[in-house]
């Protein structure tokens, strides 16, 4: 789609998660479990324990029991400092799994901060509020150590731990979090609200007021799971385009803003304006051509171009042409498991496969336990690495997991396995769950869904979703845009099914 020399020629696409917790401090699992649960879904990732509260709120009867466990978490993370990073650098794959050192900080002043070292060196730092933590980077910058600090759930009113756009700094914070389990900063509507009990977002540290204010950053997305979970599907992860698969070149690409945040599903996004990519600082200039190139993980409702905050340009359902259907298609295969009696765990060992065909890509939709402070139980350190997968052939994969049925009518704990596939018409996707069989023509899945049980009603549940046509989940335009001050335009893409993506914007400054 993209004109030749298209800056995403010859870049990987990588995803990852730089802001979640376990045991380390006051989350739950160990940072073991937490890394080989990493290792299933991402790319790269940071296990952030808590570190610090510089404006701890003042002993209090009602909330004393939030300040003693911050307080037991830190002095946790303090003593296993040294052994943390010898675990880090264990597990650490420089050409397959990268991991970066970090940690958080609190601060209801200015907003909270994960601070991410880019080699296996420095300690917590202890700073008395983000502004001297911005000095103190500074320090270290000048020493040979590479550290950045972005700011999270910034949707938070301004003294309650969301952001405070007067003390932000780009050079520490280049990407901001879009999403994480909190709910999504973008703007004042969306369809994932702050439902914490720390409150519901706040105009004023939004992620569109931030813009409107003349910063330059970009978008992530990350989890904040607390329970040894890095990825945890449907939190939020990193999609980054870097050079190359190594520490430096991710760290590089950080910098530079070439990343863009997702819901969840592995959405595959590239964007240009004037053929600069996401994250750019560009020229002043009348005439802006973007092109947008979506290859999604699930059927896609529509594709939008924010500027300066505004919808300026839509691309939806009624705006994509058919494609005709040949003997060979290429499609997703979507297994969820889950739903039956609530509190029950049940244990999955799962093999998908596909009569005829090959397999393109293997994405797994594995989730981490819903639980977020030492108050909600489950203080256990080990047993939270529960989902894995292996590839077992061209047509098939392997897949283990546990199921705890959803919480409630309105919170999805499914699990699940998305294979993106290339296979004639006449191909049958078979599957056999914890001894259970289940087989479906190609063409029957392409009509729309299927589902079964493990039992009788009220039993563990597996579900097909539809298979999607290629021209459904991957879209191409070109636009031109006019202006002639300085502005920002992004891309939001939403896919039928609820899961989202931003890119990081474009701006265009006069310096």
């Amino acid at each position: 789609m993209h004109d030749a020399d298209s800056p995403y020629d010859g870049q990987a696409l990588l995803f990852g998660d730089l802001h979640n917790h376990c045991g380390l401090s006051y989350g739950h699992g160990s940072l073991k479990d937490a890394l080989k649960s990493a290792r299933e879904q991402l790319d790269f990732c940071s296990i952030t324990g808590h570190a610090h509260w510089p404006d701890m709120p003042e002993p209090d009867e009602r909330i004393q029991y939030i300040i003693d466990f911050h307080k037991v978490g830190f002095a946790k993370l303090k003593r296993d400092w040294p052994a943390m990073m010898a675990t880090l650098q264990d597990y650490n794959d420089e050409q397959r799994f990268v991991v970066f050192p970090g940690f958080e900080i609190h601060s209801n002043a200015d907003g909270d901060r994960t601070i991410l070292y880019q080699d296996f060196a420095g300690e917590i730092i202890y700073a008395d509020s983000i502004p001297d933590l911005h000095n103190r980077l500074a320090t270290l910058a000048n020493e040979g150590v590479e550290a950045l600090a972005f700011p999270h759930h910034i949707g938070y009113r301004t003294g309650t731990r969301g952001i405070n756009w007067a003390t932000h700094d780009s050079r520490w914070g280049p990407f901001v979090e879009m999403l994480s389990m909190h709910g999504c900063s973008e703007s004042n509507e969306n369809t994932r609200p702050f439902l914490h009990s720390m409150g519901g977002s706040d105009w004023e540290s939004t992620i569109q007021y931030g813009l409107a204010q003349g910063h330059v950053f970009g978008f992530s997305g990350h989890t904040d799971h607390h329970s040894g979970h890095p990825g945890s599907y449907g939190h939020g992860v990193t999609g980054l385009w870097s050079d190359g698969r190594d520490r430096e070149s991710i760290w590089n690409a950080l910098k530079a803003r070439r990343c863009y945040a997702l819901t969840g599903d592995r959405i595959q996004l590239e964007y240009t304006l004037n053929e600069a990519p996401m994250g750019s600082v560009i020229a002043p200039c009348a005439r802006r051509k973007i092109e947008v190139d979506v290859h999604a993980a699930g059927a896609i409702d529509c594709i939008d171009v924010i500027k300066n905050n505004t919808l300026v340009h839509r691309v939806s359902q009624t705006d994509i042409a058919p494609i005709e259907i040949g003997d060979t298609i290429r499609t997703l295969i979507y297994l969820e498991l889950g739903w039956g009696e609530r509190n029950q765990a049940v244990p999955w060992n799962v093999d998908l496969s596909i009569s005829d065909g090959t397999i393109i890509r293997h994405e797994p939709r594995f989730r981490g336990r819903e639980v977020v402070s030492p108050v909600e139980g489950e203080d256990a350190d080990n047993g939270f690495y529960e989902s894995h997968w292996s590839s077992t052939g061209d047509r098939s994969v392997h897949f283990n997991t546990v199921t705890r049925s959803n919480p409630n009518n309105s919170t999805n704990a499914s699990q699940g396995f998305c294979i993106e596939i290339e296979a004639p018409l006449s191909a049958t996707v078979h599957a056999t769950l914890n001894g259970h069989t289940a087989s479906f023509p190609l063409r029957d899945l392409m009509a729309g869904a299927r589902t079964g049980h493990l039992g009788g009603i009220d039993s563990p549940s597996f579900r097909f979703h539809r298979a999607p046509l290629f021209h459904e989940f991957h879209w191409n335009f070109k636009w031109t845009d006019q202006g002639d001050g300085e502005d920002n335009t992004y891309i939001r893409v939403r896919q039928r099914n609820d899961q989202w993506a931003w890119s990081s914007p474009v701006f265009i400054r006069d310096y």
